[in-house]
């Protein structure tokens, strides 16, 4: 009996090693890619760990009087740019698809069924189809190169990507809890603010932090939107290290490195709550 308990522990081990390196390997190469130079990095045969690490491609970044260009010397107001637009976004996204998401579940309505299935429709448009009508409203507005421009076009899809995540944690909520805060004199919204909000915590900080990822990561419109210094967030800064006659390979990976820190670190903080958000839908209260 014991050996198979350790055969089986073996053989789940052996499978899951590969699968760890498999996900782990191109974070740590970025990692390691980021304290290496130029010439260090192209070597033949290449240096999986560097033999001469160095922060110059850390200081480039942050220090303009060791910036060899004008990229890395707004990379910090890029990381500004990505963090506010991500935190507006996820603020709205929770406030308001919290309300709508509780209004679909437990309001019956005409038409309820059908805004339901419009809303997860809206994640099915290519996006590329809508850049054209959206820069011509956002030209229109003069909200080219602003914040308000990407705030808006992220609310778009990330919006009914929140309700329809919220939708599915509120229906696991008792619809008892709910009763008995009606008979206690508790309306709509004191029931959804007194009672359903600090049960669904857990999915409201997942479901949060699903859209952070989803607008901290964004790069086809926030390319197309903003062309000034001030205005370009992360990933459109982490692209312009490719030049056209040269390619500043280690400032991109040290760019990746500290572009990944916010969300690891958000995920780190409440992993425990995003864990629970993910599991409590999948089993119905």
């Amino acid at each position: 009996m014991h050996v198979r308990k350790y055969l089986s522990k073996f053989f789940l081990s052996l499978i899951t090693l590969p699968v760890l390196v498999f996900i782990f390997f191109p974070v740590l190469w970025l990692l390691m890619a980021s304290f290496s130079t130029q010439v260090e990095l192209f070597s033949i045969p290449p240096h999986w760990i560097p033999l001469h690490p160095t922060i110059q491609n850390y200081l480039d970044i942050f220090v303009p009087s060791l910036a060899a260009s004008t990229v890395p010397r707004t990379f910090a107001v890029s990381i500004w740019n990505s963090f506010r637009i991500a935190s507006m976004v996820t603020i709205i996204c929770v406030m308001i698809g919290s309300l709508a998401a509780y209004a679909l579940v437990r309001i019956p309505f005409k038409m309820n069924r059908a805004i339901q299935l419009g809303i997860m429709g809206t994640r099915m448009i290519p996006e590329v189809s809508l850049v054209l009508p959206l820069f011509m409203i956002a030209s229109t507005l003069k909200w080219i190169n602003k914040p308000v421009v990407l705030v808006v076009t992220y609310l778009s899809f990330a919006l009914p990507y929140t309700i329809w995540l919220l939708m599915t944690y509120f229906q696991t909520v008792p619809i008892e809890l709910e009763e008995a805060a009606r008979l206690d004199g508790c309306n709509r919204l004191g029931i959804l603010f007194r009672v359903v909000m600090p049960i669904s915590i857990p999915g409201l900080i997942s479901t949060g932090m699903f859209v952070f990822l989803l607008a901290w990561d964004e790069f086809f419109y926030a390319l197309i939107f903003t062309s000034t210094l001030a205005s370009k967030t992360a990933p459109v800064a982490i692209s312009e290290f490719v030049g056209r006659y040269s390619v500043n390979i280690t400032g991109m990976m040290a760019g990746g490195i500290l572009a990944a820190l916010p969300p690891v670190i958000l995920a780190f903080l409440f992993q425990r709550y995003i864990v629970r958000g993910m599991t409590a839908g999948a089993v119905k209260g």
